[in-house]
């Protein structure tokens, strides 16, 4: 397939490696390309990994598993249809069981996308951002629940505009580590074993083969400094 002609390929690829043009990577299906995305634990999921990580109140994670494959659709993707990644934080004694599913999966507790938090007097279950409820004890007795909403768009520009960053409904940091909690899964997939992470240096402990999944060569001229 030709490049279109209103279509800027080379500005398009930027800091990635260049391959020859295709249908298979340009527009939305970069996603499911390692060149250029990281499947959908990185497209919807850093949604709900940012809830997961701000509900149990944690960062990156120190111990990393992660197992799944495609087994669906005999397609040009590489990134996995089905992923499973476990996140434990053997300090403060809390766990992320994370997974990615294809759109026909089921749904748990009525909630297809987003979030349930396990607790030793119940769960919680959040629902598209924006509600929550909970049940309570052996029975599941419905417990607080609450629907609230917000424009986080006009959030941002607000804050922006008033160069203000206390203004935020989520500080610009909480993108860092969401994305860094999708890397972490897909470089556990990717070597195929279990990972331990140093979450203050942001290094795998010990482990050369992973630490190159950190990062990459950028393509000239599309370089981001060390220092910004």
């Amino acid at each position: 397939m030709k490049e279109e002609k209103w279509f800027d390929y080379d500005l398009w690829t930027g800091p990635a490696a260049m391959l020859p043009y295709s249908e298979d990577w340009v527009h939305y299906n970069w996603h499911w390309q390692w060149n250029y995305g990281c499947g959908d634990v990185g497209n919807q999921g850093i949604h709900e990994t940012d809830l997961c990580m701000w509900g149990l109140n944690v960062g990156l994670p120190e111990v990393i598993t992660a197992g799944g494959g495609k087994f669906i659709f005999d397609d040009a993707k590489e990134t996995p249809e089905v992923l499973a990644t476990t996140y434990y934080y053997p300090r403060e004694k809390k766990i992320i069981e994370f997974e990615v599913r294809p759109w026909i999966t089921n749904q748990e507790n009525g909630v297809d996308v987003g979030n349930i938090f396990y607790g030793s007097e119940g769960y919680l279950v959040v629902y598209n951002y924006d509600r929550y409820e909970s049940f309570l004890g052996r029975n599941k007795k419905p417990g607080p629940s609450k629907r609230e909403g917000g424009d986080h768009y006009a959030n941002f520009i607000k804050a922006v505009r008033a160069h203000d960053k206390s203004i935020l409904n989520a500080p610009v940091e909480t993108a860092h580590l969401s994305s860094g909690l999708a890397h972490l899964g897909n470089i556990a997939y990717r070597t195929g074993r279990t990972l331990y992470f140093d979450p203050v240096n942001e290094k795998f402990v010990k482990d050369k083969e992973a630490d190159k999944y950190l990062t990459r060569p950028p393509r000239k001229p599309f370089v981001v400094p060390d220092v910004v």
